[in-house]
């Protein structure tokens, strides 16, 4: 079975270009629910540079799907037989105003875009500069 990945290496995603907000925001609850931003801002804000995109992306949905440690090794390879939707797809670049860097072990962190660590990144010959997906056409 074909394993697909969604880890960059030496890259930053700036955010998208119709991103409504102009600086790194803690995306809103939904009621009392997590959703997708809450689950991907808490792993990797409370842990810069500890996670790859796939661990995260995983973990989430794991989260999300309340599965149990003892499941995470089949579910791993049924989530990755297929492609995902890479961090360029994530609302922490498309809507709350995140850049994310991806060192060059593919670990990332998250950056506001009004920090000076994210202009210094835009500025950095070294990374694969790519934006996050627009959210409109």
């Amino acid at each position: 079975m074909k394993v697909h990945t969604t880890n960059y290496i030496n890259t930053f995603i700036t955010v998208s270009d119709d991103c409504p907000i102009g600086n790194g925001t803690v995306p809103p609850l939904k009621g009392d629910a997590l959703t997708i931003a809450n689950r991907q801002f808490d792993m990797i804000s409370k842990n810069p540079y500890k996670y790859t995109s796939d661990e995260v992306l995983f973990r989430v949905f794991a989260d999300k799907n309340d599965l149990t440690e003892s499941e995470y090794e089949a579910a791993k390879a049924q989530f990755f037989s297929k492609g995902q939707a890479c961090f360029r797809a994530s609302p922490l670049g498309k809507r709350y105003g995140w850049g994310i860097h991806f060192n060059h072990e593919g670990k990332m962190a998250l950056y506001g875009s009004e920090s000076e660590e994210y202009k210094r990144y835009l500025e950095d010959k070294s990374l694969n500069i790519v934006k996050a997906m627009r959210s409109s056409r």
